[in-house]
């Protein structure tokens, strides 16, 4: 009986403990990048060790970083980044510098040599590109301040890894490459010069004769071979892979491939970083960890709290919301994966020991490991009390109001209800807990208060026992229900409006009595199928027509189900039912018209 091959038992290893951890840590709200990183610590050498080559499959591995960045460069057409360039080339430069110099001097003071300070501090103060634009992913972050300073920073990061390698020779034997080393930079400039020459010229012609052959799988090959061919490319003149295939990504952002190359390169980038982050547990040395303790802990205490006091200050520099700066602080005050390639080339360089590269290579493995569970910890625990606390200062709702509305949500849903209301001369007192927002607001002449309307003291405030209405548009639903049972139990004289974000969100307000409910996207869901409808050929009365029986069958049937709710099986029956006798009706109607039609009665 023959053996199984390595790279096959080698697969199923790191599929099987993917496939177990990875769910398992996202059922327990720790999300995937703790699932894929326990996984490596488990399967490594130092757990059960069924993968005994972590540093092999790292290398591999970070070509889903690699692909990552590709993506990232196809969502960012050149005119935007190159209005970004200011934040890349400010707020990164000072990023890396401002810790950089920081972390240098604690190690100089604390009594280490100065090119070992000098290149700890520099590899220290790079970032995890992989761990951060993936979290951001994940929080739908990007769009938002920090999200574009932190991408703004993170690419200058892998700017700058280019000239921090190029220093590591001349720490180790400056005067034997310092010739070398020019040369190197002009080659480097050569490359980059190249792709971009070359991508505004060939790449879009190349992916349209690739397309005429109307072969999917050519195509992917193809989208996978220009990844991997200017990777090996920047790799070869001594630069980053991933900043390569975002240039790549960047000059493709505009062409009519985009989207057919985001399909194809996506389930790749996906299988290769969870694969990377595998690694990267793996790689968490622990007999270096168990030599030294105190050191790698103190370390990894020293160089977090650093990076996070100069991070914050940045962040405050750079405008970014309150409420955004502690994951932008976190995300950031981690390690980096380019720290790995910056001290092991430092160690080859005899800049320091390779026993020193492991405590160092240690320590930046744990603050990736750590990062992540901090942020759920800081989620979970510190971000409700940080967010009452913090924030611009303003006063809550003191004078009592007279207004006949309540409304309890500023955000689009309840800007919208009260914008029709003052259209037509009705005054309301508008509440909302959301400081910055309510900032926002008042520079648009909205007349908005701060408070919680989940509690009862402000609802009195508000004028609930004289007014009339009180519309609940608050986005979270526990709190939203919580108003409603506050409105329910002391002022039962209120006619409650309120927006549901869902059938069961619904289900709960009509538990509590609520009538007049409307649930977000029912009605914009029937004006996008109504034009739909007219786009088919449907007379637009006619469209109108379909539409408001439809709400009104949806409505009827919820009514109907709603004292069957706890019970799924009947829920699953009605509604199966509920469907067909529309479909059942709608085609009647159809044959009906179509009958009439012939007859010569038209429309």
């Amino acid at each position: 009986m023959s053996a199984v091959t390595p790279w096959l038992s080698s697969s199923l290893v790191f599929l099987g403990a993917a496939v177990v951890i990875v769910p398992l840590a996202q059922a327990l709200g720790l999300g995937s990048i703790i699932g894929y990183l326990a996984a490596g610590l488990l399967i490594g050498p130092f757990g059960l060790g069924l993968v005994s080559d972590p540093e092999t499959i790292l290398h591999f591995a970070e070509f889903g970083v690699v692909l990552m960045l590709f993506l990232v460069g196809l969502e960012l057409e050149p005119k935007r980044l190159w209005a970004l360039r200011r934040p890349i080339f400010g707020w990164g430069t000072a990023q890396v510098v401002g810790c950089a110099a920081v972390l240098g001097l604690a190690g100089w003071a604390l009594g280490a040599p100065w090119k070992l300070a000098v290149v700890a501090a520099l590899g220290l103060a790079l970032s995890s590109t992989a761990i951060a634009l993936q979290v951001m992913g994940e929080r739908n972050l990007m769009p938002t301040t920090s999200g574009q300073a932190g991408f703004s920073i993170l690419l200058f990061q892998d700017v700058a890894a280019i000239p921090i390698l190029a220093l590591i020779p001349l720490l180790g034997a400056g005067e034997a490459v310092e010739g070398h080393a020019w040369w190197e930079g002009l080659r480097a400039l050569a490359v980059i010069g190249a792709i971009v020459l070359g991508g505004r010229l060939l790449l879009r012609p190349l992916f349209r004769w690739i397309a005429r052959s109307n072969t999917p799988e050519i195509f992917t090959a193809a989208s996978l071979g220009l990844v991997v061919g200017i990777a090996a490319l920047m790799q070869v003149v001594g630069l980053s892979m991933a900043l390569g295939a975002f240039l790549a990504g960047v000059l493709l952002a505009e062409s009519e491939y985009k989207r057919e190359l985001e399909t194809d390169v996506e389930p790749f980038k996906g299988l290769l970083l969870g694969l990377f982050f595998i690694a990267v547990g793996m790689s968490v040395d622990f007999d270096a960890l168990l030599a030294h303790p105190g050191i790698v802990l103190g370390l990894l205490a020293g160089f977090l709290a650093i990076k996070a006091a100069v991070l914050w200050g940045l962040a405050k520099g750079m405008g970014i919301p309150w409420q955004e700066r502690p994951v932008f602080t976190l995300l950031l005050a981690q390690g980096g994966e380019f720290a790995f390639v910056v001290f092991q080339a430092a160690a080859n360089a005899k800049v320091f020991s390779n026993e020193t590269a492991s405590v160092l290579i240690g320590a930046v493995a744990l603050s990736m490991l750590v990062t992540p569970l901090l942020l759920v910890a800081f989620d979970r625990w510190v971000m409700p009390r940080y967010a009452l606390r913090s924030g611009p200062d303003m006063e809550e709702l003191s004078e009592p109001q007279e207004a006949p509305i309540i409304i309890a949500g500023f955000g689009r849903y309840g800007q919208i209800v009260s914008r029709l209301l003052y259209a037509n001369g009705l005054k309301a007192t508008v509440l909302d807990h959301d400081a910055e927002q309510i900032e926002v607001l008042r520079r648009f002449d909205f007349q908005v208060y701060y408070g919680d309307a989940t509690r009862l003291d402000l609802l009195r405030t508000a004028g609930a026992a004289q007014a009339r209405v009180l519309v609940i548009a608050i986005d979270d639903v526990e709190q939203s229900l919580k108003v409603a049972d506050l409105a329910r139990e002391h002022f039962p004289h209120l006619t409650v409006v309120a927006r549901a974000r869902n059938v069961q969100h619904w289900y709960s307000l009509r538990d509590r009595g609520v009538t007049h409910i409307e649930r977000e996207t029912l009605d914009a869901s029937l004006m996008s199928a109504r034009s739909v409808l007219e786009a088919m050929g449907w007379q637009p009365h006619h469209a109108r027509s379909l539409a408001l029986r439809f709400r009104r069958h949806n409505l009827q049937q919820l009514e109907e189900m709603w004292p069957h709710r706890k019970d799924q099986a009947l829920l699953v029956s009605m509604a199966k039912a509920g469907r067909q006798q529309l479909e059942e009706l709608f085609a009647q109607e159809r044959q009906e018209r179509e009958e009439r039609r012939r007859e010569g009665w038209g429309e």
